[in-house]
């Protein structure tokens, strides 16, 4: 098997309490150059090509429950369906999507290596 290319530029989407900043600092750990992109907070449905246009977008799925758990946020529902559709366009155009609702952030960051690998 080959050296993965690291110089790739890797961008991380996903709603708030997704896991992005833990998955771009263990990637980074690993010599990824990352890009932790708020797309979740922009009315910018391209955001995340115009700013950083990534080699490889990842994007990480999370629950409503998860997001205000893991985040202590006092939202409701419809905060977090927004931040969805605000994600739609980078969801859409991802080349790999990880439920973090399902694996801890070991497993997401086994994920994002396995699939970065190959």
């Amino acid at each position: 098997m080959s050296e993965p290319d690291k110089r790739l530029l890797i961008g991380i989407v996903g709603p708030c309490g997704s896991g992005k900043s833990t998955l771009v600092a263990g990637l980074e750990k690993h010599g990824y150059r990352c890009r932790h992109i708020a797309q979740e907070h922009s009315y910018v449905k391209h955001m995340w090509q115009t700013i950083t246009n990534p080699d490889v977008l990842i994007f990480l799925q999370c629950s409503f429950e998860n997001s205000t758990t893991r985040r202590k946020l006092n939202w409701l529902r419809t905060d977090h369906e927004e931040q969805l559709r605000r994600l739609s366009h980078a969801y859409q155009h991802a080349h790999i999507i990880i439920d973090t609702n399902v694996l801890n952030s070991d497993e997401v960051l086994t994920r994002a290596l396995d699939y970065l690998t190959r």
